[in-house]
């Protein structure tokens, strides 16, 4: 397994391998976040006491990958994933709070995101990147944020370089393997 503290370009990079089918980089964009705001909620509750402050399973994860991220290098974007995730876990919140259906809710939407993204590795022809380094499960919604802010003229450079790197996405053709 690589080490964690590579740059975004690198991580970046390496995580586009896997994801070069455009088909595949859809599914992302829903599968993601559905995974993300699943696996938030599950983690919003149950809320504990810790000096003089009210956390969540969730307030700790975040603790943890927020530096992470805005430590990758590249810090536009790491901001801006970030404040997805902070937006993710205020929603997070909001839906365990709400309602006594939060685990319902949680899992439901993580299983679904899953399912969503595992079509779109169907494909692409290739397993997850996250099997080959578990990194990948928390560079994912930068990629996304990328592929999706690039085309509105964000960080173009970095997505240059991450395509420089992995190669240009595609259309794979399923009836032909030799494409994938």
């Amino acid at each position: 397994m690589a080490t964690p503290f590579r740059s975004a370009q690198q991580l970046l990079s390496q995580y586009a391998e896997y994801h070069r089918d455009r088909r595949n980089i859809a599914t992302h964009f829903v599968g993601v976040p559905m995974i993300m705001f699943g696996a938030l909620v599950l983690l919003a509750r149950p809320t504990f006491e810790l000096a003089g402050l009210t956390l969540t399973p969730a307030a700790l994860a975040l603790a943890l990958v927020l530096p992470w991220t805005l430590s990758r290098g590249a810090f536009g974007l790491g901001s801006v994933t970030a404040l997805a995730w902070v937006a993710l876990a205020m929603l997070a919140h909001l839906i365990a709070g709400a309602t006594g259906q939060g685990p319902a809710w949680g899992a439901g939407f993580f299983l679904v995101g899953w399912v969503i993204q595992f079509v779109g590795h169907y494909y692409e022809g290739r397993k997850p990147a996250f099997v080959d380094d578990l990194v990948g499960l928390f560079v994912a919604p930068m990629f996304v944020l990328l592929e999706m802010l690039a085309p509105l003229g964000l960080f173009r450079g970095l997505l240059a370089e991450v395509e420089r790197h992995a190669g240009p996405t595609v259309l794979r053709d399923l009836a032909h393997p030799a494409t994938r």
